[in-house]
């Protein structure tokens, strides 16, 4: 299952990891992000101990949003030794989001 971050964790969990990190930035009352969620979860349960995979609410975090620069969600952004790998904006197959994780 893919955990919920918060601005407060965002640099310990996604920037300081060993391993790749996928962020899907959303919001509730977002009719995408909640298409996306299922794709998320699954993604989460089958790259688990390989990659990292989160969910960030832009309205209750909107630091970390706000620094990356979405304007758009849903967004997803793979992180890789704490950099910005690649960014993708709106509900993408299963395997696009495999393939950015380097999987």
């Amino acid at each position: 299952m893919a955990a919920e971050i918060t601005d407060a964790k965002f640099e310990s969990e996604v920037l300081n990891s060993d391993t790749p990190v996928l962020v899907d930035f959303w919001a509730p009352w977002c009719g995408p992000c909640r298409m996306l969620g299922p794709i998320i979860e699954g993604l989460a349960g089958e790259v688990e101990g390989k990659a990292k995979v989160f969910k960030m609410n832009v309205d209750e975090n909107p630091a970390t949003a706000g620094k990356f620069g979405i304007t758009s969600i849903p967004t997803v952004i793979v992180f890789e030794g704490g950099k910005v790998k690649e960014q993708m904006v709106g509900v993408q197959p299963k395997p696009k989001y495999i393939a950015a994780l380097g999987l």
